[in-house]
């Protein structure tokens, strides 16, 4: 993942083994906070992971369900069950096998030398010896199986004691398998055994990590989980959005499609979110790390967000905590709204003004840091009101800002008055007008004229 850039604040893993220290994580800078690194590690990468329990099994029947824990647990115990059992037949059949064979070698160190006689001289010494004897099939064959050398370690104290023994076991399997009540004893003891030997203060079973409550979540900024870059987000006049590495990129200088061109030039960070105001009111919110670089010509704004066809973008700007907003529609109706509620969480967008019939949004600009708010309409009469006559809202269509016989509102700036109203005049030069006193009225008016030397297109900028 460090190679793949997906650990901002990570610059190297360097492997130092050794008693107390195995990885050596080196930050990206000195400024990196030590807490706020390892919880980007936890989160991007398997040093912490949450393992999920899904209990959707086979039962013993093989049907397929959802065990509870308990259930679970039953099964794993009945399982143990049917293995000890299975174990118990096995073992009881061979004790039985080997005690068989053993009442045999009984009659061998009894009669040897007849035994060895029959053997040397007998045309069929399995058949004499069964029928002389009367020995089982399994008897006289272990019996013809004798190695001459085993035949001096036959002891009959050594063979009854075996016997002893085994027919010891046979009777405790025997009612191990008649009774369920020792078959669960025996399985706890099988258990306990486990637990002995896999505990957690044994060699075995020592876990090697820890097993723990999930952590309480954690917020953490976007700036820590991207790695923090100056671009600058260019938006074409037919909507095609990218990122361009620095800041005071010439949008004029970038390469467009054919019969398109510049719009949008904003300066920016990798790690901020970018607002988008459309005609319709809504407001949308895209992450500046997912934006197309700006090799190409970028991508349709249309395909990040749910921006209608019918409609176009307003305003499109960087998100600052604290910011406030103006917000206005073209029939002069308008309201201030906290930044906060500008970020949407979905591409559907965010509705916060809701332009009346026929209207549609036409102005979004910074509020913060002014204390009046000069409106233009497409009749070329300005007015100036006190900010804070306009009310702050979360959504709706807002308060009148300006009234017109005909026509709509332009365009709006908010400014300080005592630094008087700037507007651009060409490319190169701008204006400030001071004496603002003919414009200033009260919300809700007409205005004047605005002054000469105002541009054409009704706009500030």
């Amino acid at each position: 993942m460090l190679e793949e850039r997906k650990l901002p604040l990570l610059a190297d893993v360097r492997d130092e083994s050794a008693e107390d220290v195995r990885l050596v994580l080196e930050p990206k800078t000195r400024n990196v906070d030590a807490e706020l690194l390892m919880e980007q590690l936890f989160r991007l990468t398997e040093l912490e992971v949450r393992v999920p329990l899904n209990l959707n099994v086979l039962d013993a029947l093989g049907v397929p369900r959802v065990m509870n824990l308990k259930e679970a647990l039953q099964a794993f115990l009945d399982h143990r069950r049917i293995v000890l059992q299975r174990t118990s037949r096995h073992r009881l059949a061979a004790v039985a096998h080997r005690m068989e064979i053993l009442h045999g070698q009984i009659i061998v160190y009894v009669n040897l030398d007849e035994v060895i006689r029959i053997i040397r001289e007998g045309d069929d010494p399995k058949a004499e010896m069964i029928a002389r004897w009367a020995l089982t099939d399994v008897q006289a064959e272990a019996i013809l199986n004798l190695r001459l050398r085993a035949l001096r370690r036959l002891e009959e104290i050594a063979i009854r004691k075996e016997l002893a023994s085994l027919s010891a076991e046979e009777t405790q399997l025997t009612k191990l398998l008649s009774s369920e009540g020792r078959q669960w004893r025996a399985v706890a003891k099988e258990v306990a055994k486990t637990a002995v030997e896999f505990g957690g203060d044994t060699p075995l079973g020592r876990r090697r990590t820890e097993l723990a409550a999930a952590p309480e979540p954690v917020e953490l900024p976007a700036e820590a989980l991207v790695e923090r870059e100056a671009v600058t987000v260019l938006c074409s006049e037919k909507g095609w959005i990218r990122a361009v590495k620095g800041h005071n990129v010439s949008a004029a200088e970038q390469k467009y499609k054919e019969g398109d061109g510049p719009r949008f030039a904003i300066a920016a960070e990798t790690t901020d979110r970018l607002i988008i105001f459309g005609t319709n009111g809504r407001f949308y919110t895209i992450s500046v790390d997912r934006l197309p670089g700006g090799r190409g010509h970028g991508e349709p704004l249309r395909l990040m967000i749910d921006l209608p066809n019918h409609d176009d973008v307003v305003a499109l700007f960087p998100y600052r905590p604290g910011m406030e907003l103006l917000v206005a529609a073209s029939d002069g109706r308008g309201f201030v709204v906290d930044g906060e509620e500008a970020v949407a969480q979905t591409r559907a967008g965010k509705q916060v003004l809701t332009p009346g019939e026929g209207a549609a949004a036409r102005v979004c600009v910074r509020a913060e840091d002014g204390d009046a708010v000069a409106c233009v309409g497409d009749n070329r009469k300005m007015l100036i009101i006190k900010l804070d006559d306009i009310p702050l809202m979360t959504r709706g269509r807002g308060v009148i800002l300006q009234r017109y016989k005909s026509g709509g509102l332009a365009d709006c700036k908010v400014f300080r008055l005592t630094n008087g109203l700037s507007w651009r005049q060409g490319e190169s030069r701008t204006r400030t007008e001071t004496d603002l006193g003919p414009w200033l009225g009260s919300r809700g008016s007409a205005g004047r004229l605005v002054p000469a030397g105002f541009p054409r297109v009704n706009r500030f900028s």
